[in-house]
């Protein structure tokens, strides 16, 4: 057993989805010596319960009143794991190799505390790209380009969108201004100390905030370039369109707190606008495409990001 370690799965959904994950932890076939010491699934209010029968043995199920967003969730999670040193917060829909809580444990150990994470890749085996650079406006203004999209590939546009491609192609553990929440490693007393995750987030950018206030304390975010785990995807985000209004409400909310969000929704919306021109040129040129209804769409994702997330919502 890895004495020091807990780990913590947030979901809102169906529990079958995550039981891979979870019996990769705990299942029959696991070496004592690889287990964490505590693994608690933290049940997000999913509309239909989570039955903690249906669940491997050793496996704490904590269930919310309320749907409070990923930072919420992992919140109640470290909050269960007690008196233990480090924290394992992985996605509901990873697939991890054998033995991947201790050797991540065991690679960070002479670096701690540290905020660690590691590769993932799509079941085709494509990046996930999980070490990145605190998000700028530029970054994200070139994200949201639609006439840049098929050129995504290129290394050039990897490193406009905050792609630490130096990281992305490292071996070892490799120094990077924060990691995907996908899976973190994180350390209990600094993430106490500093309050947490921000759960005004409700869902994404809450782990680079959090990162950049354990940096303020002196708390590095670290990239293990010789670990891999495997993102299935479609855990708890909805669909694509209710997932990219939660992005935009999140990176709004952290370009409030740590950037200049006029700017920010300046360029999002010129880039609307280059790209509804884009659209227009490839409907006259045949393509079936709906530029106005695509404008309609982005325009208003940005102006009700604008109006706050989720949960600052439901505070007021």
């Amino acid at each position: 057993m890895i004495s020091r370690l807990g780990a913590v799965i947030p979901v809102h959904g169906p529990v079958e989805p995550v039981l891979p994950l979870l019996n990769s932890l705990v299942g029959e076939g696991v070496p004592q010596q690889d287990r964490p010491a505590r693994v608690v699934l933290v049940d997000d209010a999913s509309p239909q319960p989570i039955d903690a029968s249906a669940l491997p043995a050793g496996v704490d199920l904590v269930r919310r009143e309320s749907n409070g967003g990923f930072g919420a969730a992992v919140n109640t999670g470290l909050e269960a794991l007690g008196d233990l040193e480090l924290a394992l917060v992985l996605n509901s829909d990873l697939r991890i190799p054998d033995g991947f809580p201790r050797d991540i444990v065991e690679h960070a150990a002479p670096w701690q505390p540290a905020v660690v994470g590691c590769r993932n890749q799509d079941e085709q085996g494509r990046s996930g790209y999980a070490a990145r650079i605190f998000p700028s406006t530029s970054h994200q203004v070139v994200e949201w380009l639609v006439p840049l999209a098929s050129q995504r590939h290129r290394d050039v546009l990897h490193r406009a969108v905050g792609h630490d491609m130096a990281a992305e192609r490292g071996t070892g553990m490799i120094p990077v201004d924060w990691v995907s929440g996908a899976v973190m490693l994180l350390p209990l007393a600094q993430v106490r100390e500093v309050g947490g995750l921000d759960e005004l987030y409700f869902m994404y950018a809450e782990e680079v905030d959090l990162q950049r206030r354990l940096r303020a304390i002196g708390v590095p975010s670290l990239y293990d370039a010789d670990l891999t785990v495997t993102h299935v995807g479609g855990g708890s985000s909805g669909g694509e369109g209710r997932r990219r209004q939660w992005l935009l409400a999140g990176r709004d909310r952290y370009a409030r707190l740590h950037g200049r969000p006029r700017t920010l929704r300046t360029g999002l919306r010129a880039a609307t606008l280059a790209n509804l021109a884009w659209n227009t040129g490839r409907r006259v040129a045949g393509r079936d495409v709906a530029p106005l209804a695509a404008f309609r769409e982005q325009w208003g994702v940005i102006s009700d990001a604008a109006r706050g997330t989720v949960a600052e919502r439901n505070r007021r």
